[in-house]
C-alpha cells in the first residue's frame, strides 16, 4: 500500500454556508457564475449566490445541460475569455461542475477545447474554480475529474487535472431540498458505484481503512435508501457528505480501480441519453456476473460486512442480488429499455463506441476485453 493524498478543496459544509462565498472569493476577482437550466433561480440559491457576490464584479452562464457538452461550455470559454474572467463559481450538480471544469481548463487553451478529453492537449493550468453544490452524487466539487459530452459525435469522455479541481465547495444540505425524486434516486446510485469501483476490486488484508470506510459509506447509502421517503435535514446531509466521500479520493488511495461499469455506461447516456446513476445499475449486475470469479472474494466480503449476510458457497452470487434489490428498493431500474427492439444493434453499437474509444481491456485486471463488455450488455440490456 503506496500512495500520495492530498485534498486542496475547502469544504464548507452546513445550512447558511453559501453566504460564506464573499470571504472565499476576492473582491477584485471577475467572477463567472455557471449554472444549469434556471432551477437556482426558484429555490433560492441564485438569490443567496448574488447576495454572497454583492460586493463583487460578476457575471452569469446558464444552461448547462445533464451530461454537460463541450458545444455548450464553449460558449462558457468564449465568456472567460472575452471578457478576462479570472473566477468561476459553479453553481448546481455534477453536471454544472464538469462542465465548469471544462471550461476553465480550455479558457487557457488556444485550440479546440475537445482535445483535452481527447489527450491531445494537457491540462496544467486553468481559470480559478469553486463549486456550490446543490446535487449529492459524483463528488465533483472536490475532485479533479470531468466527464464532458460532444453533441455532433455522441462521444462522452473524461479528464483528471489537478488544476481544475475547486478552492472550494460549498455544501448546504438545504439546496436538496427541491430536487426531483428521480435526481435524488440516480445520485444514490451514483455514489454506490462510486464507492463499488474502488472498492469490489482485489482483496488484500493491508488496506483496512479504505475497505472499512467503504463499507461504512455503502451501509449509509443502504440505510437512506431505505429511509428515502422521510428526507429530513439530517437525511439530506447525510446523503451529502457520504457522495463527496465516495469520490474524493480516500477510499481510492493505495488500492486497485475498477470503473468499468463507469466506461460501459457512459456509452449507454451518449447514445440513447440513459440518466448516468440509471447507466451504472444496468451495467454494474452483469459485469459482477461476468467477472465473478476474479472479483469473488470481495464480494464475498461485501456480502458480509454491508449486507450482513451469512457465508455460503453461493454468498457472491447473493451479494449481487442485493446489490440489484438495493437499487429496485430506490426505484432504479437495472435493465435498459431505450433501444427499442433493436437488442442486437444495441450492443453493436455500444460494442463499437467502446472500440472507437480504447475501451478494449477494462477493469482492475484488464480483462474486461471487447468480447467480454459484448456479454455483459447482452445481460444488461432487456
Amino acid at each position: 500500500m503506496q500512495f500520495i493524498y492530498g485534498n486542496s478543496t475547502t469544504i464548507l459544509f452546513g445550512q447558511g454556508q453559501i453566504a460564506a462565498i464573499k470571504e472565499q472569493i476576492p473582491t477584485d476577482s471577475k467572477v463567472l457564475v455557471i449554472y444549469g437550466g434556471g432551477s437556482i433561480k426558484k429555490n433560492g440559491v441564485y438569490d443567496q449566490v448574488a447576495e454572497a457576490l454583492a460586493d463583487h464584479q460578476w457575471q452569469e452562464f446558464s444552461g448547462v445541460e445533464p451530461n454537460p457538452t463541450a458545444e455548450t461550455m464553449d460558449k462558457a470559454v468564449a465568456i472567460i475569455k472575452n471578457e478576462s474572467i479570472d473566477f468561476v463559481l459553479a453553481v448546481g450538480g455534477g453536471s454544472v461542475i464538469d462542465g465548469s471544469k471544462y471550461a476553465v481548463a480550455a479558457a487557457k487553451y488556444e485550440g479546440d477545447g475537445w482535445d483535452i478529453l481527447t489527450g491531445k492537449h494537457t491540462v496544467t493550468e486553468a481559470v480559478p474554480l469553486a463549486a456550490v453544490l446543490t446535487l449529492p452524487a459524483t463528488g465533483s466539487e472536490s475532485n479533479a475529474g470531468a466527464v464532458i459530452t460532444k453533441a455532433a459525435t455522441k462521444d462522452k469522455l473524461a479528464f483528471l487535472s489537478p488544476a481544475v479541481q475547486p478552492r472550494f465547495a460549498v455544501m448546504d444540505p438545504d439546496t436538496m431540498k427541491s430536487l426531483p425524486v428521480n435526481q435524488l434516486q440516480n445520485g444514490i446510485v451514483d455514489a454506490w458505484v462510486h464507492i463499488c469501483e474502488q472498492y469490489v476490486t482485489t482483496q488484500a488484508p493491508d488496506i483496512m481503512v479504505q475497505d472499512g470506510y467503504a463499507e461504512t459509506l455503502l451501509k449509509n447509502l443502504i440505510k437512506l435508501g431505505n429511509t428515502f421517503e422521510e428526507r429530513d435535514d439530517s437525511w439530506r446531509a447525510n446523503l451529502m457528505w457520504t457522495a463527496n466521500q465516495a469520490l474524493n479520493g480516500l477510499i481510492g488511495s493505495g488500492v486497485k480501480h475498477d470503473w468499468a461499469t463507469h466506461m460501459i455506461g457512459h456509452e449507454l447516456t451518449a447514445l440513447y441519453g440513459v440518466d448516468h446513476g440509471r447507466s451504472l445499475a444496468i451495467i454494474q449486475p452483469s459485469l459482477y456476473r461476468n467477472q465473478i470469479d476474479t472479483k469473488r472474494a470481495k464480494l464475498e466480503q461485501m456480502g458480509q460486512n454491508v449486507f450482513g449476510l451469512e457465508a455460503s458457497a453461493d454468498l457472491a452470487e447473493k451479494t449481487i442480488e442485493a446489490i440489484e434489490a438495493f437499487y429496485h428498493s430506490v426505484g432504479v431500474a437495472t435493465q435498459l429499455t431505450e433501444h427499442g427492439s433493436e437488442k442486437e444493434q444495441a450492443v453493436d453499437d455500444v460494442v463499437g463506441r467502446l472500440k472507437a474509444h480504447g475501451m478494449v481491456a477494462l477493469g482492475e485486471h484488464q480483462a474486461i476485453t471487447l468480447e467480454e463488455s459484448r456479454k455483459i450488455l447482452e445481460s444488461a440490456i432487456a
